[in-house]
């Protein structure tokens, strides 16, 4: 599933493109119909990213809400635009671009208040300058789950998926089993102010980089990493390998349903801390 960096890289991509013109909207797919009638031949307004939903606002107060999940993905060109291959759930045709949408989760045209449901439900998002990270330590310092799972945790914090989780973790030394409630706020504004940094560069790059400078292939003198994901990463999907910090083998293990990664040495097991008897 695309993660939240993506999200507002397509954010800027579509309101480039799009932004000040009417569109035509169209299902080839139809299970889109309905909706594609709701904005054909609206202007576009502004896009929006919030965690790892993409909305656009087009003018009469539609708004566009797309959430990719595992499947979906966009495309773009100049026009013409091509004949529609496959199962495209939704053709944006602008003034002098396409879009095409297919295998979303969900795509559907929302009013100001349903958009504002869905913002509330969602945590705060390391991209947006309005994220209030406090909301999100609030929730995690009353909690005994893993803190993998917490930031993993939509309504917690937006955007972060399983990529940067593991690789935050890494950087700030935590074990992923590390009970929420045994991060203190200094802990925990230096685990948000990293995330906002890795997450603001992939935005910038179009990839996701965790590791320093002194950890790069070309300092360390080693091949790149080959990935479908891309980026040079610490722990993510090198269970095995050694360490580029310590040489110790990557651990992997699964937790609340997903593969986590960590180096036993780097990241040491922390307990939660005790309560004080009366």
């Amino acid at each position: 599933m695309p993660e939240g960096h993506t999200i507002h890289r397509l954010a800027t991509r579509h309101r480039e493109l799009f932004a000040g013109h009417p569109v035509r909207a169209h299902s080839p797919q139809g299970r889109f119909t309905a909706g594609a009638a709701l904005i054909d031949g609206r202007v576009l307004l502004d896009t929006e990213a919030c965690g790892k939903h993409l909305l656009h606002h087009y003018e009469g107060d539609r708004i566009l809400h797309v959430h990719l999940g595992l499947y979906g993905k966009f495309a773009d060109g100049e026009l013409p635009a091509p004949a529609p291959v496959g199962q495209l759930r939704m053709v944006l045709t602008g003034y002098d671009h396409w879009l095409e949408l297919r295998g979303p989760t969900a795509c559907e045209v929302l009013d100001p208040a349903a958009a504002d449901l869905l913002r509330a439900r969602l945590g705060a998002d390391p991209l947006r300058d309005d994220a209030d990270p406090a909301f999100a330590y609030g929730r995690i310092r009353s909690s005994t789950k893993p803190l993998s799972a917490l930031l993993l945790d939509q309504s917690i914090v937006a955007g972060c998926g399983l990529i940067y989780a593991n690789e935050v973790l890494f950087r700030a030394g935590l074990s992923p089993a590390t009970p929420g409630v045994a991060i203190d706020p200094d802990r925990w504004t230096a685990i948000w102010d990293d995330l906002r940094a890795l997450m603001k560069e992939g935005v910038a790059r179009g990839r996701i980089d965790t590791v320093h400078i002194e950890h790069t292939p070309e300092a360390m003198r080693r091949a790149p990493r080959v990935d479908r994901h891309g980026g040079e990463v610490y722990v993510y999907r090198r269970p095995g390998q050694p360490c580029l910090v310590c040489g110790t083998p990557i651990a992997r293990g699964p937790m609340a349903g997903r593969n986590l990664y960590w180096c036993p040495a780097c990241q040491p097991p922390v307990t939660a801390p005790r309560k004080r008897s009366a």
